[in-house]
């Protein structure tokens, strides 16, 4: 009988199988990495197809994220008003509404190149105005006399044109708004000539600095003034000027002196006639409102705007 404690002890040992390099957690990161570009991507497209304001929009909110917590609703349109979207027409339920559907009247924009042009091809227009009315003096025999209180240039406000008074040669009576013989000739013949153009233009009456003396209490340089104007308004109309083209008339009595360095001169006695540009002529117009527009001339018919300033003569 043997003995079982001499029997070998065998041991089997299972081999394990290696397993592969960092098993599967690459594939994790590259889906997160194309996930992650794919968003990028679609940040940049929507980004380069989004309007100007919005993207400010964008910016102020995280410049300033507090600002639509402090004041309401989901957009800075909300800040005013209880309805998202903004706006005050309760029946809106969504956009950006301006006092809800009340219609506000369209103006046209043009760009600045063509604005550009425009008051290029304006200012070509007055210089060759200014030269027509040159000629005009040189040629007719009733102006020729009168050149040299004849003054014209061209200033930011449009065609100047001045009738300035002389030693020997006034354009009123002394301390009156009767025009000699000789101004009506020139006043009826510029009208003619400035009926020509399409633009509106602008009296102003001046006076020196003399006070003005006698006549009713109360009457000054200011009302003489307006009234030598208003004068001349009424020679360029009998010349053959539009009535609707004159857009203002006022009386500066001395405030604007000719000759700064002597009040007193002759030549500080004048009549100034404007020929206004569409810059000039839209801010008097809007001077009466917002609604001023300068595309109709029968906006401002014989429109008459009375200042006043002084003389003695």
């Amino acid at each position: 009988m043997s003995d079982d404690s001499t029997r070998p002890i065998i041991i089997k040992r299972k081999k394990a199988a290696a397993e592969g390099a960092h098993g599967g957690a690459w594939k994790l990161a590259y889906a997160d990495f194309v996930t992650a570009m794919m968003a990028f991507f679609l940040l940049m497209w929507l980004l380069g197809s989004t309007a100007r304001g919005d993207l400010q929009g964008i910016a102020d909110y995280f410049q300033n994220p507090l600002k639509i917590a402090q004041s309401g609703g989901s957009s800075a349109g909300d800040a005013t008003s209880i309805l998202q979207g903004g706006g005050k027409d309760l029946t809106r339920q969504a956009g950006q509404v301006k006092q809800g559907d009340v219609d506000v009247k369209k103006s046209t924009s043009f760009s600045k190149e063509a604005q550009l042009e425009f008051q290029r091809r304006e200012a070509a227009r007055l210089e060759a105005l200014k030269a027509e009315i040159e000629k005009l003096i040189e040629q007719s025999p009733e102006l020729a006399q009168f050149k040299k209180q004849l003054l014209l240039d061209i200033t930011s406000e449009g065609l100047r044109i001045q009738i300035v008074d002389e030693h020997n040669r006034p354009m009123f009576d002394s301390g009156g708004a009767e025009l000699k013989p000789y101004t009506r000739d020139i006043l009826r013949l510029i009208g003619k000539a400035l009926n020509g153009v399409s633009n509106r233009i602008s009296l102003a009456g001046h006076t020196d600095a003399a006070p003005y003396a006698g006549g009713q209490a109360g009457f000054s340089n200011w009302e003489l003034s307006t009234n030598r104007a208003n004068a001349s308004r009424r020679e360029l109309i009998a010349g053959g000027l539009a009535d609707n083209k004159v857009l203002r008339v006022v009386g500066l009595a001395s405030t604007v002196p000719f000759d700064r360095n002597d009040p007193l001169n002759p030549v500080n006695r004048r009549i100034s006639i404007v020929v206004l540009n569409q810059k000039t002529e839209l801010a008097l117009l809007q001077e009466d409102g917002p609604e001023a527009s300068v595309t109709g001339a029968d906006e401002v018919d014989g429109a008459l705007g009375i200042r006043g300033a002084g003389e003695g003569h």
